[in-house]
Order: C-alpha cells, then structure tokens, then sequence
C-alpha cells in the first residue's frame, strides 16, 4: 500500500497538477492539505473518475483537509470533538479528518503554522497540540496500527533544515514547537522517512521568496508517523521533489510511504 501525504496549497490552482501525479504514481491513499475550499465547490469527479473515494473538510479560502483512497474508508471522522467526545474551538477550523483502510487508521493533519514565536497564533499552535495528544491517545485505544501523517509545520532536528541560523528562535523549529511534536511521537510513532534516510538536506517545502527551491533552502516539515509495527512494514518511504519543479507549484512535495 502506498499513502502519499501532499500540502496543496489550493486543489483548485493545483487541480492538473494533482492529476498527473496521480496517474503517473497511482498511490492507494493521497492525504491533502490546504485545499483551500468549501466542500460544495471541491472538485470531485476529476478524481472519482481516476477511480478514488472522496472525503472532505474544507472552507473557504484557508485550511482544509481530504483523503482519497482507492478503497472505501471505514470509521470516517471529521476533527478531534467526535474522537474526544467533546466540543473544542480546534475544530472551527478545518484541519484533521481520519478513516480506517485495510486495518490502518489514516490520520490527516494540517497544523498550524503559528506565525511568529510569543503570538497569539502560536500559543495556539502550542495548544492544538495538547488536544492532538489527547485524540491520538484516544485513537490507540480503538486501532492496531495508525499512520499519522500531513503538513506538521515542524521541522525536528536541525538537519531538516537548509540553515541552523536562528532555530530557537524562529517558526517550524522553536524548542517548543519541537516539544510538542515528540510529546506525540511519545505515544509510539515513529518518523517514516528517518526509517530509510538518515542524511541532511531532504526537504518537503521550499519558501516561494528569494529563490528558495533552486537555491534548495528547503524544511522537511511534511511527516508520516507510523506505530512501531507499521513502521516495521514500511519498506520505503520518500520525497517527490519533481511536482516542485513544475509552473505554478505547490510550495510542498508530495512525501510517499510504501508498506508491505
């Protein structure tokens, strides 16, 4: 099975795009994020003729999360409040959705950027985070194996990053950004991408300013985390920089996870 997970910054803008991936690669299960759009006016039978079932949050303009799957989803869940049986204010915006394939619980994530350490939108990022845990650990009590995956806005050691200028003190690599992701890795995910690749300078975003892909100053912030026996059955898992290549790209690449 292959579970690709892709920040598309606009499914509408990135729509061919995505096409063409798809049928060039022919992934079981495709993760998006940032879609960008209200779910009456997703674009939907571009991909269900590719054979895909469809499942969606979106809004308008921000945020937004699908997967589609080649095989029918069981167990469909749209945000934390239906998993933690709880109303939360995290879910106003459209940013996880999960679905059993195959006896693999398939979680999507987009997480908040948090915009500048010590804002509002960072304290929040900070407190999504905690909520995450709490859904996360919620879901281990229902499945076997997960795969945690999607746009994590964190990059975790330095060598995920072109530069360790500035680290502590920037977005995506703050110590308490990186605290908060291993308090989820804590529950037993493990990084399928390190599982095969343990050197520097493999990045899944490139900044649209200043040249940023060609001069490669990339983040590897796009993650599949697997629980530890899943992750014993991946067999290869890696970074698609060629859609980045490509006119009018996504500023993510699509990161691929292949398991026996």
């Amino acid at each position: 099975m292959k579970i690709a997970t892709w920040n598309v910054n606009s499914i509408r803008t990135r729509q061919q795009i995505v096409i063409d991936w798809l049928q060039q690669h022919q992934v079981d299960v495709l993760c998006l994020q940032e879609t960008k759009v209200q779910d009456k006016d997703f674009p939907r039978s571009p991909f269900e003729d590719l054979g895909y079932n469809l499942y969606i949050s979106g809004q308008k303009s921000y945020n937004g999360v699908a997967i589609f799957s080649k095989m029918p989803l069981t167990e469909v869940s749209y945000g934390f409040s239906p998993i933690i049986g709880k109303e939360t204010e995290f879910d106003l915006q459209k940013r996880v959705i999960s679905g059993v394939v195959s006896d693999i619980r398939i979680v999507n994530l987009y997480v908040p950027n948090g915009s500048a350490i010590a804002s509002e939108k960072y304290q929040y990022k900070l407190d999504w985070f905690k909520v995450l845990r709490e859904y996360l650990q919620t879901l281990q009590a229902q499945t076997v194996e997960m795969c945690v995956c999607g746009d994590f806005n964190i990059a975790p050691e330095d060598k995920d990053i072109y530069t360790s200028k500035n680290r502590d003190t920037h977005i995506m690599s703050s110590p308490a950004e990186r605290e908060a992701l291993a308090t989820i890795l804590e529950l037993g995910l493990q990084d399928a991408f390190r599982k095969f690749t343990s050197e520097p300078e493999h990045y899944s975003w490139w900044d649209y300013r200043a040249a940023g892909f060609v001069r490669n100053r990339g983040w590897r912030i796009d993650h599949h985390y697997l629980t530890s026996h899943l992750c014993d059955r991946a067999i290869n898992c890696w970074i698609d920089i060629e859609p980045r290549k490509l006119d009018k790209p996504s500023d993510h690449a699509p990161v691929v996870v292949e398991i026996d």
